[in-house]
């Protein structure tokens, strides 16, 4: 008889945290909608770890947390930074809980925070990282609706382009020999001095060491011109490719 066996793997795929000031679920709700309606095709369905240390009061209802957050076609995945008591609450609820490392909650938590905004508050002790030790990760085809690459500790090269839906990752820089019309996010692992390089700029987001722009946020000059994505002081900024 033949036998079937489930095998556990080590991976890695990109969460957002949601960062929870208070119990007002209605304003939650009304702060998730704007964020669909910036980018939908990036939101849509996206997995949230709530963030819940902000919260002073110790009793959450996380059953309507969940329910309030799914309503507006989230995925509620966990909590994280909670006390013993709200862990177990969390836990009856349903939701895993968990406990990223600085590195983790420096990627994720931008991207429901705008970029252009300085994030004082939420940057405390900055992260050393680690030099990049992989070999570039070079993909010599399009990136088709749907798909993510992820180049883990090194820079992704992409010969062609990235289409609508798709989504490129690198702890590195990000370059693009082609149309970027999906989503690049660039220093995944924090690292600021990573950058995006494409050949014409008509994307759904890009994101630098968790610093991000949606399509509306990318001047008009620039679209579907060659381009770099890089942070100068905290924000993100935009500049055209030099002519050969």
């Amino acid at each position: 008889m033949p036998t079937t066996s489930a095998e556990l793997k080590g991976s890695l795929f990109p969460l957002s945290i949601l960062v929870l000031e208070d119990n007002d679920l209605d304003k939650l709700q009304q702060q998730l909608d704007n964020k669909l309606k910036q980018a939908p095709a990036f939101f849509f369905r996206a997995p949230l770890v709530v963030n819940i240390e902000q919260v002073s009061e110790e009793d959450i209802d996380f059953l309507a947390l969940k329910q309030a957050i799914e309503a507006k076609d989230f995925i509620c995945v966990g909590v994280c930074n909670g006390s013993t008591d709200q862990k177990k609450q969390a836990r009856i609820a349903g939701l895993a809980t968990l406990q990223p490392p600085k590195a983790t909650e420096a990627r994720a938590k931008p991207t429901l925070k705008n970029a252009p905004a300085p994030q004082a508050a939420e940057e405390k002790p900055v992260v050393t990282q680690a030099p990049l030790k992989a070999p570039d990760m070079i993909v010599r085809q399009n990136v088709r609706s749907g798909q993510q690459i992820y180049a883990k500790n090194a820079d992704l090269i992409v010969v062609g382009s990235v289409g609508n839906g798709a989504e490129v990752i690198a702890d590195g820089s990000i370059h693009i020999y082609g149309k970027l019309r999906g989503r690049a996010l660039a220093g995944a692992s924090g690292n600021k001095g990573s950058s995006i390089f494409c050949q014409s700029l008509e994307a759904e987001l890009v994101s630098v060491a968790g610093n991000y722009w949606v399509s509306d946020a990318i001047e008009k000059s620039l679209w579907q011109q060659s381009g770099i994505v890089k942070l100068d002081q905290e924000q993100l900024t935009i500049e055209p490719l030099l002519d050969a």
